[in-house]
């Protein structure tokens, strides 16, 4: 069953409007607060984990565990569990992978979300939380002058996502599944319908993250040497 929530309607355009505001918000109390800085990024990788582990009770009540369906093996599973690591612990390679694939990812969820439900049910609300606080957890470490991603870092985080999305494609094609869309487009409108069918589509995918990636490193590109300093940096925070 389809969502009725039209894309751009005005909920829609409320939710994506809030997000940047909301770290924009954080960010700013946290350049003007050291003490603070601590305080919100534990709030917001404690915020993500409990709804996270909220959503897998919620699926397990509700449809049970059904091998090899309802895994959390899509991408924005897995940034969601490292944005809360990169939030708790402030590691340099966390921040670089959360960096891209939560704003290029979880960001594109956000624009184009593939819901299946109709009004606002729980797993409305809870993709919702998910991908938002996801993001905004990661805006807020950047704007907070928290973490910031070293030169390289496109050509790292792109290599580990398709190092990924290999082991994945695998999974899927033994078991039949479709993680990560690797063997269907989403159901819901995405830049992946313009790239026509499978498998064209996903050179198009691969096209579509390194211009994301690149355009997401461009703010940074003049900071040489930025990740030999960084750890003591965000340490005194």
């Amino acid at each position: 069953m389809k969502s009725d929530l039209k894309l751009f309607g005005p909920a829609h355009l409320l939710i994506l409007i809030s997000i940047p505001l909301l770290a924009a918000g954080l960010a700013l109390w946290c350049r003007r607060n050291g003490r603070a800085a601590r305080f919100v990024r534990y709030g917001l990788a404690g915020s993500l984990a409990l709804i996270e582990l909220i959503w897998y009770v919620y699926v397990l009540r509700v449809q049970g565990f059904h091998f090899p369906n309802g895994l959390a093996l899509d991408l924005c599973d897995v940034t969601l569990w490292v944005t809360v690591l990169a939030a708790f612990t402030l590691k340099p390679w966390a921040c670089e992978i959360v960096y891209y694939t939560g704003l290029a990812g979880s960001g594109m969820a956000l624009l184009t979300p593939d819901l299946w439900t109709p009004g606002w049910s729980y797993p409305i609300i809870s993709f919702f939380l998910a991908h938002g606080i996801t993001v905004v957890t990661v805006l807020t470490l950047v704007w907070g002058k928290l973490s910031r991603p070293r030169p390289g870092s496109v050509w790292r985080v792109l290599a580990i996502v398709n190092a990924y999305a290999a082991a994945v494609g695998l999974f899927d094609a033994i078991f039949k599944t479709n993680y990560m869309y690797l063997c269907q487009r989403p159901a819901g409108a995405s830049l992946l319908d313009y790239f026509g069918p499978w498998p064209v589509y996903l050179v198009g995918g691969e096209l579509i993250a390194l211009a994301l990636f690149w355009l997401l490193w461009l703010p940074f590109r003049k900071f040489r040497g930025a990740g030999r300093g960084q750890e003591r940096i965000t340490e005194s925070r």
